[in-house]
């Protein structure tokens, strides 16, 4: 995979929405999985919907055009939480902060004034220390509901002059 700066963020496309649909991680990472397009489809969720897509997701591509993941910037007050997921055969591989980190320059870029936050489960903590590299840190931790049930997550806050972006 490329640097933060080689990495190309687009809009999300129907073809990539079906890619991602197909990814699957291994336990215990499997609660990411999305379920097939065509349910997706029907029950018209998240990417699914053709408006929440156009205003929300992106696609994140290598420089030969691969799709490696895929970023949401969800609005809220004053901040734009990200959402992200990176292809299943990546993962682990050391390319998480450059993601990240183009990720959160593109939230910066879309909103200035906005705080770029994001979530994630306590327990994963090999994505808590890719975003902690990417210049990310803990502020607030708390339960809130999941498809499985009520879960435990921190909250982290982009503190970019700790970043290269």
């Amino acid at each position: 995979m490329n640097t933060a700066a080689e990495l190309r963020i687009i809009p999300l496309t129907e073809k990539h929405c079906r890619d991602i649909c197909t990814w699957r991680y291994p336990v215990p990472y499997d609660i990411y999985n999305w379920p097939s397009w065509e349910e997706m489809l029907k029950k018209q969720e998240e990417f699914a919907d053709p408006q929440l897509r156009e205003e929300q997701y992106r696609a994140v591509l290598d420089t030969d055009g691969e799709l490696v993941g895929f970023a949401q910037f969800f609005p809220m007050v004053g901040v734009t939480r990200l959402g992200l997921g990176m292809r299943p055969e990546l993962c682990g591989q050391g390319y998480g902060a450059e993601f990240v980190r183009a990720i959160a320059a593109e939230a910066a870029r879309r909103a200035p004034a906005d705080e770029i936050d994001l979530e994630v489960l306590i327990w994963n903590i090999r994505a808590y220390r890719v975003y902690e590299k990417a210049g990310f840190v803990h502020t607030d931790t708390y339960e809130r509901m999941t498809p499985t049930g009520m879960e435990p997550f921190h909250c982290m806050v982009w503190k970019h002059s700790g970043a290269s972006v």
